[in-house]
Order: C-alpha cells, then sequence, then structure tokens
C-alpha cells in the first residue's frame, strides 16, 4: 500500500507540471528566476527610475514597467521590453504581463521589480493578482519580445540638461522591436557634419558642442543572431536648428517587427 501511495503522489505531480506547460509555450526561450514588485506604483510606474524617463516612464506601457538588474546593462537595457510570467499555478496566467525597463535595481536575487500594477498583472484574474501581491516576490519566467507601440514613430526628447548651442542630450521613446541601440552619430543636413554622442546616464545620450544647422540622427542598431552586419537607420525628420531643451520631436521611423 505505501509503494501505491508513492506511484500515485508521483502521478499527481507529473500531471500537474503537464498541466502547467501546457497552458502555454512551456519554458522555451525562458530563463528562471524570480520578481517583486516596488509600492505606489498600482496605477503607474516610477518617475525617478535609473533611465530618467521621468513622467514618460511614470505612465510608459499603461504602468507595466519595471527595474532591473543586469538586465539594465549600464542604461542599454532602457526600453527593452519582456515577457514575465509567474510560476504559481494556482495563481498565474500562462501568458503572463509584458513589461518595459526604466529603471535600475534588484532585491533578494530578483531579476526584476516590477510595479505593483505589472506584478499584479501576472494574475489569472484580480483576486489572483492581490493574491501575489500578497506574496511580495514570486517564482517566474522571462524573456525578452520585440516592443510594439501602437500609431508611434520613435520620438526624439530634448533634456532639460542641454544647453542651445553648447550641449545637446536627448532620449530615444517609443522604438519598437528587440534591438539594442549601439551607437548614435548627430549630423548636421547641409554640410553633413556629424559626431558621435556617447551614452550619458540612463537612457539619455548627449554630446558638447553639437554640429550647427537641422539635425538627422543615425541610429546604429544590434544585429540579429544571424546576420553579423549592424544596421543603421536615420531620421526621416530633422531636429530643428533652433532646437530647445524640453522639446519633443517625431523621428519619422520606426523599427518594423
Amino acid at each position: 500500500m505505501a509503494f501505491l501511495s508513492i506511484i500515485l503522489n508521483l502521478s499527481v505531480i507529473v500531471m500537474v507540471g503537464f498541466i502547467y506547460f501546457a497552458r502555454g509555450e512551456g519554458s522555451a526561450g525562458f530563463t528562471q528566476s524570480k520578481a517583486a514588485y516596488y509600492p505606489n506604483s498600482f496605477q503607474q510606474g516610477n518617475q525617478y527610475g535609473a533611465c530618467e524617463y521621468g513622467a514618460f516612464g511614470a505612465t510608459l506601457n499603461g504602468g507595466d514597467v519595471s527595474a532591473a538588474s543586469y538586465l539594465y546593462r549600464n542604461g542599454v537595457g532602457c526600453g527593452a521590453c519582456y515577457q514575465v510570467r509567474c510560476t504559481n499555478i494556482k495563481y498565474c496566467s500562462k501568458n503572463g504581463v509584458t513589461i518595459v525597463i526604466t529603471d535600475s535595481g534588484a532585491s533578494d536575487g530578483t531579476d526584476f521589480i516590477l510595479s505593483q500594477h505589472a506584478f499584479a498583472g501576472m494574475g489569472q484574474t484580480p483576486d489572483a493578482g492581490y493574491a501575489l501581491l500578497a506574496l511580495g516576490y514570486v517564482g517566474i519566467q522571462y524573456r525578452r519580445i520585440p516592443c510594439n507601440h501602437p500609431n508611434k514613430n520613435m520620438t526624439f526628447y530634448i533634456d532639460k540638461s542641454s544647453n542651445f548651442p553648447y550641449y545637446f542630450a536627448f532620449q530615444i521613446w517609443y522604438q519598437d522591436g528587440d534591438k539594442d541601440i549601439t551607437a548614435i552619430q548627430l549630423c548636421e543636413t547641409i554640410n553633413l557634419t556629424c559626431k558621435l554622442l556617447e551614452r550619458s546616464h540612463g537612457a539619455t545620450w548627449a554630446v558638447g558642442f553639437p554640429p550647427s544647422g537641422a539635425l538627422s540622427i543615425r541610429m546604429l542598431f544590434s544585429s540579429d543572431n544571424d546576420d553579423t552586419d549592424d544596421k543603421w537607420l536615420v531620421s526621416a525628420n530633422t531636429i530643428p536648428q533652433n532646437w530647445t531643451a524640453g522639446a519633443i520631436y517625431d523621428s519619422g521611423v520606426q523599427i518594423p517587427i
């Protein structure tokens, strides 16, 4: 009888595992980790994150945002999108939630510190979401996925630290796809004089004494795994000659996904 009981218990465990992985795509392409959440973020994200998105970062992706530890990558990870799903079969949905990285941070070995909105969004129902919040942190699976910002071109925000015409700093908002920007050139459109920018901090790129005149921005994107050539993308719209700190300019282009 004891032997039969052990066999039955093992059968239940195997069946539960089968049911969980049958609910979605299994673990293919996912990394195992843990996630926690930060307080006062049930309606929106954190506008003081290390990416320094400000109010934009608080409302980005409907408030489904996150701090990340090594995935932050000194700012390279800012704006990247991940599918995050928890592994508690009692409460967690099969698809989880899509989050955008806006901050840097870790807690108790976690890869993500989600907004409360995103953390609860991993639940099967609103009640399940509240149950997850009560747990405080959960086991998760995650993978990077292409960002998708419907009806949005990539947008250039001129950082408030900019000082015309001596110092130019800006961020790129609403970047679709799953590639990293590895280099940026700022080019004057008449004489094609260009300067290479540096990643200053967070999501901000900057250069001292930028070219004068109307400006275009050239962005170099990381290559696919099966493609050894990085790709340059040039903004279709120019930044006006007399650009101003705090202004927002539509690039006129977007990454196809």
